[in-house]
């Protein structure tokens, strides 16, 4: 009778739960895409910041700024060569170096000078620059992982403070280092995917500003010397800019005075969670209507580049979520998936060719923790959007709450599409059916099932602990193997013909490989 009385529980609490989930319609529109992202989408930064980077009484970037980074570490070998590359695709993924510190080439022989503290520096630190072995030994560890190198440029050269405004900088840019450092990288057959002038110094900019038709013409001289140096067109590096926050006026002038051609990518900085230290973050990154108030600027820097630079495309150059090194309680917790998978969806729809994450490792917003390198939640996160989303980007609707977000692609190199289900409801558990919206007229629409098994990747925080920094893939911990690889990652197989199952305070990536989407032919 105690065993009948335990089962008699147990289906009665199984049916609560299911009445307990509402049912959901998400509509995949297949027949054409809507936007395109770069086959390398997802991409992380690294910065220069010294270990006295301190605010708000912290001190989180340690050793992880790149002057003093250990690149001999195995787990961030092995980090960057997971999320960079799978067995099925063996393209490169990004990693920037956007920065803040920017520095300079040394001379040969020269003395590297340490960032120092100073009060009227820019970012209250002293210059430095790169020894060129230091620069040898992150090459080395980029070739050997495959990622591809976005290299950012001091664009403060050769200029001097405006007597009127000390944050303006006037005069032209002064490229010298910049080509003795590119002269060294061939001589040495280094690859660089692109190179980025200048960090924050647009608009009203961050720390300093330079006026937008002076920027254009620098970024003509920096075309100039790259085609120069780098002859043969399919080697030759990109050109982006101008890394700095969005300001209509000053990049639809930036576009204007470069001219066709020059720019390749218009990168663009976000921090739309305020400070890291708001009492209030862990309740922004699970409003879905804040989230949403970013959404009209990659709208608008989707425009502003079909408009006046129809040649280059939107990149989100760096995005940590919350500045000043993010929030010591939220940004490297599963809570902050919530953010940064919504912002990878989003920015795809609008059109966005990479996004950056600030930082790969470094500050509370790091992929990887800054001492330990052990991956935080929102590394495997990208993982999986790298191995599984494509770059055609369809569009996707559903009738259920705000609280739900649903993104889709073409399968990433396999056939079907793959989706990303975000829910921030801590209460409440959707169940998911997929509709194929078949037909470019809509009148009928037919409900994807299918032979194949779904393939479904359930991510939750241990013990429902949304500020857990520890991720459940399918209920089991992820953690390193004992050799530091990162683990293997397997789906579960379900019934195409049920619903996609999301829990409260989930992320579920499902692939339904039956799904005919002739835009994904």
């Amino acid at each position: 009778m105690v065993g009948f009385k335990v089962a008699c529980c147990f289906v009665v609490l199984s049916w609560l739960s299911l009445c307990l989930a509402k049912d959901v319609k998400v509509t995949i529109s297949g027949v054409t895409d809507v936007a395109r992202t770069d086959d390398n989408f997802v991409c992380a930064t690294l910065d220069w910041w010294p270990v006295d980077k301190c605010d708000y009484g912290q001190c989180p970037w340690g050793m992880a700024g790149i002057i003093n980074l250990d690149l001999k570490n195995k787990i961030l070998s092995n980090a960057i060569k997971g999320n960079f590359q799978s067995s099925e695709d063996q393209s490169r993924r990004h990693v920037a170096r956007p920065g803040h510190l920017q520095g300079r080439r040394c001379k040969a022989g020269a003395q590297m000078p340490h960032f120092k503290k100073r009060s009227d520096g820019m970012f209250g630190f002293s210059r430095g620059c790169l020894k060129m072995d230091r620069w040898d030994q992150l090459n080395e560890l980029l070739n050997e992982t495959g990622a591809a190198l976005t290299f950012g440029l001091n664009a403060l050269t050769g200029r001097r403070r405006s007597p009127d405004d000390r944050d303006h900088f006037i005069g032209d840019w002064d490229p010298q280092n910049a080509r003795d450092l590119m002269s060294y990288t061939i001589s040495k057959g280094y690859k660089i995917d692109s190179y980025e002038l200048g960090n924050e110094l647009c608009g009203s900019g961050v720390s300093g500003r330079v006026d937008a038709d002076q920027y254009g013409k620098d970024m003509i001289v920096l075309k100039n010397i790259i085609e120069e140096l780098y002859p043969d067109p399919t080697t030759r590096p990109k050109v982006l800019g101008p890394a700095g926050f969005y300001d209509q006026k000053w990049f639809e002038t930036f576009l204007q005075v470069s001219g066709p051609n020059i720019v390749d990518g218009l990168t663009h900085h976000i921090y739309n969670l305020g400070a890291g230290v708001d009492p209030t973050l862990i309740d922004k990154v699970q409003d879905p209507y804040f989230l949403d108030e970013i959404a009209q600027t990659y709208k608008d820097v989707m425009r502003t580049a079909e408009r006046f630079g129809p040649w280059s495309g939107p990149w989100v150059g760096e995005a940590g979520g919350a500045y000043n090194s993010g929030g010591k309680d939220v940004s490297h917790t599963f809570a902050n998936g919530f953010w940064y998978l919504d912002q990878l969806g989003m920015t795809s729809q609008f059109n966005h060719k990479v996004f950056c994450r600030q930082a790969l490792i470094g500050g509370n917003y790091g992929l990887l923790n800054t001492t330990s390198f052990v991956p935080n939640p929102d590394y495997y996160g990208a993982l999986l959007w790298h191995r599984l989303m494509g770059k055609q980007v369809l569009a996707t609707t559903h009738d259920g709450s705000a609280h739900l977000r649903a993104y889709s692609h073409c399968s990433k190199d396999k056939p079907g599409v793959t989706l990303i289900l975000i829910n921030m409801s801590n209460s409440t558990s959707f169940n998911v059916s997929i509709v194929n919206d078949v037909n470019i007229y809509p009148a009928v629409e037919q409900t994807s099932g299918g032979r194949q098994p779904r393939e479904e990747f359930h991510l939750t925080p241990k013990d429902g602990n949304v500020q857990s920094d520890v991720l459940l893939l399918n209920g089991t911990p992820l953690e390193l193997t004992e050799s530091s690889d990162i683990p293997e990652m397997k789906p579960e197989l379900v019934d195409p013909s049920s619903p996609i199952a999301v829990a409260a305070d989930s992320i579920v990536y499902a692939t339904l490989r039956d799904f005919r989407a002739p835009a994904c032919a």
